[in-house]
């Protein structure tokens, strides 16, 4: 089995409409965390969901959406996560989610 260790998985949800300085906020977020040296991020795109407002939103191929939920997964040491959390809060409303993940490298990095 290859090398493990403990992270921190952020989980930041966020509408597809949602922006920041004119972006949208998802891709603010991956390059905020670029930017401040997180190990890695990954943007995953809902097939369907509804948020605050109760309206769901799907994918269907006569009613696509431009506004399906958005999921950014952030993982990294946790003192790295947590020294974000204050960039995150800054770019605007959102909804996150914290939790401890052992990483498993698997292979040649």
């Amino acid at each position: 089995m290859g090398e493990t260790h403990e992270a921190v998985l952020l989980r930041v949800f966020v509408s597809e409409r949602a922006r920041h300085d004119h972006h949208p906020l998802h891709e603010a977020i991956v390059r905020a965390a670029r930017e401040a040296g997180l190990a890695g991020a990954t943007v995953l795109r809902g097939m369907m969901g509804y948020g605050r407002s109760g309206h769901i939103e799907n994918a269907k191929i006569l009613d696509l959406s431009d506004d399906l939920p958005v999921v950014v997964e952030i993982v990294d040491a946790e003192a790295a996560i947590e020294a974000f959390l204050p960039l995150l809060e800054a770019m605007g409303p959102c909804l996150a989610t914290l939790e401890k993940v052992r990483v498993l490298k698997i292979g040649a990095a």
